[in-house]
């Protein structure tokens, strides 16, 4: 059965201090047709506002509008190129590439914007390119790839080819070390921000992989969080982070000052299940892969 998910247009205000997580639209229902999820995890956009969402139990790629028009899907079960064993994570470069976190193949796989399989690297184990369970991946300006290596509790860096770059991270609460971390994002000049998500925290490091600051600890308040583990930034170098088991969006500044948060337990428009994936786009349009729920939702943020 293939069906083609029309959005919902209704617009409901979601009140936060900044006017941001205004609802503008959804997409999605539980199944394998076109337009439909098995728990979305990762979700990126491209320079011409496509969206391209991880259907990691499906085990494809599906790509959409920016409105949620379904456009393409690829991707099968299996070890092969182009197949996938329950993927999480997805980024986009600059020229339109897709990468794609293989996370049951312990793998990186590139593809181009219409799934054309390109390039693949990695294989299971704690050597330089090896991984153990990779989940978020990201794309900086030079076209370089950061990779969240969720096992082995560290970041590992890339060139576009999959040659390896550099590695940083070990397992522990203290700054620079991971305990399973799950996203990872990067903003405009170049910085790396990853989603700690077992220390609930967010840690900030520059390009070359020095520890810059970092926030949040366990709980329920604005900046605290319950295992955080999708990460993003726009423009202006705000990050949004998804907060997982509070079901909901936290929105900080660049060096971690808490700015707004939007979202509760449930399914209404708005409301989350077990959220996993984030992504905002060129026109600072927020989308959240609404794992539990089966759907990605549409928020404005002026």
């Amino acid at each position: 059965m293939t069906s083609t998910s029309l959005p919902n247009t209704t617009t409901t205000t979601i009140p936060t201090s900044s006017g941001c997580g205004t609802f503008l639209t959804t997409w999605g229902s539980a199944g394998s047709g076109n337009g439909q999820f098995s728990g979305p995890q990762g979700v990126a956009t491209d320079g011409s506002g496509n969206v391209y969402v991880v259907d990691t139990f499906n085990n494809r790629i599906e790509k959409f509008s920016s409105t949620g028009t379904f456009l393409t899907t690829w991707g099968s079960s299996g070890m092969g190129n182009g197949q996938l064993d329950a993927p999480y994570g997805v980024a986009v470069d600059g020229s339109g590439n897709v990468y794609v976190a293989d996370t049951y193949n312990n793998r990186i796989q590139k593809f181009d914007s219409n799934g054309t399989f390109l390039t693949t690297w990695g294989s299971a184990g704690l050597g330089n390119g090896q991984f153990e369970s990779p989940t978020g991946v990201a794309t900086d300006g030079s076209g370089n790839v950061q990779v969240a290596d969720y096992g082995n509790s560290r970041i590992q860096k890339f060139d576009a080819s999959g040659t390896f770059l550099t590695t940083g991270g070990s397992y522990g609460s203290g700054n620079g070390q991971f305990e399973y971390p799950f996203g990872v994002a990067t903003d405009g000049s170049g910085n790396v921000y990853v989603a700690d998500s077992n220390n609930n925290r967010i840690q900030k490091f520059d390009a070359s992989g020095t520890f810059l600051t970092t926030w949040g600890t366990s709980g329920s308040g604005n900046g605290q969080f319950n295992n955080p583990d999708g990460v993003a930034t726009d423009g202006s170098g705000n990050v949004y982070v998804v907060d997982t088991f509070n079901n909901r969006i936290q929105k900080f500044s660049s060096t971690g000052t808490f700015l707004t948060t939007w979202g509760s337990s449930g399914t209404g428009n708005g409301q989350f299940n077990a959220p996993y994936g984030v992504t905002v786009d060129g026109s600072g349009n927020v989308y959240v892969a609404d794992t539990d729920n089966n759907r990605i939702q549409k928020f404005a943020c002026p």
